[in-house]
């Protein structure tokens, strides 16, 4: 049973309790703390590879720009101030702007893990990666992986970079996050349907929200049993990480890692 630890638990967005998400500070911070973290990529318009986690630049750049992600040029994203919005307005990350994956691909460390989310709709961001990674040495199978929702990203992923990891992001519902984000008229993501798209996307796990009575233990087994990891998102707190580890899950993904390793530490002294 894995339980917190630097390895087991991964930085959403960065460390994005203490610092703006999706940001080169953020996931300095936590590569800085010891952790791997997961980060957000678009493809813009002019074929740059971008970290972003919205569909559009509304949200994190305080309503300045409201293009989809795919839509826009690097020309209008490179300036854009994502360190000024929520609760940084105002704050000593105003000014912070988006980067680019080759920007980001230099804090890999081994013994961490960066999980890469590819958001973009279309399988053309997939070749574009590939020729990033190329050109670098520090990212590697070790210490990276991809995670997507998209199971065409997924399938283009393990055809074209075989040698890296790829694990199948899902919610608990289908097409979780299009319309109402509580619309229970959505059918549940089964188990079978887990295990069906692992096997035909070849991913190599799934990365699933954690919700207690719908991530369990049964359901972590089976997809184990099949020869897959399980992976959950997004746990801000040291009861219900604590629980899902019990249950099986082999890395939890949080706002928070540092906080709940310190908790975990303290709780254990």
């Amino acid at each position: 049973m894995a339980t917190p630890s630097y390895t087991t638990l991964i930085a959403h967005r960065g460390e994005s309790e203490d610092v703006p998400e999706n940001t080169i500070l953020a996931y300095r911070t936590a590569v800085e703390r010891g952790f791997g973290f997961e980060c957000d990529c678009y493809l813009s318009s002019d074929g740059k590879v971008f970290m972003f986690h919205d569909r559009n630049l509304k949200r994190t750049t305080d309503g300045v720009c409201e293009k989809a992600c795919w839509e826009a040029s690097w020309d209008e994203i490179k300036n854009l101030d994502v360190g000024n919005w929520g609760k940084w307005k105002g704050s000593k990350f105003a000014g912070t702007k988006p980067s680019l994956l080759e920007d980001v691909l230099p804090l890999a460390r081994d013994g961490r893990k960066i999980y890469l989310e590819v958001k973009n709709p279309s399988t053309e961001i997939v070749p574009r990666i590939r020729e990033i990674l190329a050109r670098q040495t520090a990212a590697t199978p070790e210490n990276l992986l991809f995670i997507s929702f998209r199971e065409n990203i997924c399938k283009a992923l393990k055809e074209q970079l075989p040698e890296y990891k790829v694990y199948w992001l899902t919610a608990y519902r289908h097409e979780w996050g299009v319309g109402s984000w509580n619309d229970t008229t959505k059918p549940l993501v089964t188990i079978d349907d887990i295990l069906e798209t692992l096997r035909d996307t070849g991913a190599d796990g799934v990365d699933c929200q954690y919700l207690d009575d719908y991530t369990t233990a049964d359901k972590i087994a089976a997809v184990h049993a099949a020869g897959k990891s399980f992976h959950v998102w997004t746990i801000d707190n040291l009861a219900d990480a604590l629980e899902a580890f019990r249950r099986g899950a082999d890395t939890v993904t949080t706002n928070c890692a540092q906080r709940l390793l310190g908790e975990y530490s303290a709780q254990r002294a």
